[in-house]
């Protein structure tokens, strides 16, 4: 009898004994798994930030190109008017589409990254230079000119407002693309 106690104590023991390593070894499997799995959704997670990140910039950019064109758009009418009453009735459409144009500034300093910013901040300083060129020339002007438009009178003028413009706005366009593509 005691001969089958011990055969029955050591299959028991050898048993419970598997089954502690079979379950140390599932354990050790478990935690992998979840290792790997929590590395996947880190790397997931990752990459949906930056898609994020990089639609939202790329909303912010084009918002302000397009902010840029329709301020654009307004100087151009003040160049092609020819008298002092042609230009007030556009005025307030141009002071619209300054702010505009300095909101959508806002968002870009928001967005970032600086390099776009700081270009950014160059087209609406030409905007706004451009803007007060006009004003000055505007009051040099006669309230009861001949309606020859500011852009025959001052066509010099007129044509490197429209290149500084030209030349800022393309440096913001190369940066925002650096930004949005930084692999090249």
């Amino acid at each position: 009898m005691k001969d089958t106690v011990a055969v029955a104590l050591v299959t028991s023991l050898s048993t419970l004994a598997a089954a502690s390593i079979t379950g140390l070894i599932g354990v050790g499997a478990s935690r992998l798994q979840v290792a790997s799995q929590l590395a996947t959704a880190r790397e997931e997670r990752a990459e949906q930030r930056a898609t994020l990140t990089a639609q939202l910039r790329r909303d912010a950019y084009v918002g302000f190109l397009s902010a840029c064109d329709r301020a654009y758009r307004r100087l151009d009418g003040h160049w092609q008017q020819g008298n002092h009453e042609a230009i007030r009735k556009i005025r307030s459409e141009t002071y619209q589409a300054l702010r505009s144009l300095d909101e959508a500034y806002n968002i870009v300093l928001l967005e970032g990254p600086g390099e776009v910013a700081r270009a950014a901040q160059s087209v609406t300083a030409s905007v706004n230079e451009e803007h007060r060129t006009q004003l000055r020339l505007i009051a040099g002007v006669a309230s009861d000119s001949d309606g020859i438009p500011l852009e025959s009178r001052y066509g010099g003028e007129r044509r490197a407002a429209i290149d500084e413009r030209t030349k800022r706005r393309d440096l913001f366009v190369e940066a925002a693309k650096a930004a949005l593509n930084p692999t090249g």
